[in-house]
């Protein structure tokens, strides 16, 4: 039993393996090609009137990465909890202290990922919503002929507040790297001393208020935006 239980083990972790270097080699393709996408969107008169067929093709690819990116974190994910589930498993508690270390290694990978893929998947799909609202605004002009200036008045607005915007987002993103980074250090000691769960509660609490602060920031300049161009 102990023979099999151990080679369970072993399996679950060369899953989490695999999944963990096959995510790590699409997750840079993601970026590369996110990055492309980026510098490849240069909005000058013959793709204000319409989005060429390479762009349509390059939003397919994306779209269809995201997907399977999507589904190799929840596989992940899913081994993880496995795992979890065996270090309570009776009769491995002799182990536990190594299992444990190992599992937590195994999680930090994942959140990595995770937090790499979102912020990867925001950037672009905010990157594309802009340059449509750009697009579409550019062809409004040109089919009018007409230089609106208060159309290049919310322009400037909008590429402002933008830019508030994510800077708030950079830096509190740097904040909870910061905070993981301490996080990761404390869980270990968390495990034999209880009262670093005080601590760890309140790196908690000081993520999900950095949260809210990103969310209230995003929310005031998406009303901005709305009220400025509907007056």
């Amino acid at each position: 039993n102990m023979a099999t239980s151990s080679n369970y083990w072993e399996d679950l972790r060369k899953q989490a393996r695999q999944l963990e270097n096959e995510l790590d080699l699409k997750l840079v393709s993601f970026s590369k090609l996110c990055t492309s996408y980026s510098s490849s969107s240069n909005w000058d008169q013959q793709k204000r009137d319409i989005r060429s067929d390479s762009g349509s093709t390059q939003d397919n690819v994306l779209i269809a990465m995201t997907t399977e990116l999507e589904q190799l974190l929840a596989n992940l994910t899913a081994v993880n909890d496995k795992m979890a589930e065996y270090t309570n498993t009776p009769g491995v508690s002799s182990h536990n202290a190594a299992l444990m270390h190992t599992l937590q290694r195994h999680r930090d990978i994942l959140q990595d990922y995770t937090h790499e893929f979102h912020k990867t998947k925001s950037n672009f799909f905010s990157l594309r919503e802009r340059e449509d609202l750009l697009g579409s605004v550019h062809r409004d002009i040109d089919s009018s002929g007409v230089n609106n200036r208060k159309t290049e008045l919310f322009l400037k607005e909008h590429e402002h507040l933008r830019n508030i915007a994510m800077a708030t987002k950079e830096n509190i993103t740097f904040q909870r790297g910061m905070l993981k980074s301490i996080q990761t250090r404390v869980t270990t000691l968390a495990n034999r001393f209880p009262a670093i769960n005080s601590l760890i509660q309140k790196i908690n609490l000081r993520k999900r208020r950095d949260s809210l602060i990103l969310g209230g920031v995003i929310g005031i300049c998406t009303i901005l935006l709305l009220l400025y161009t509907f007056h």
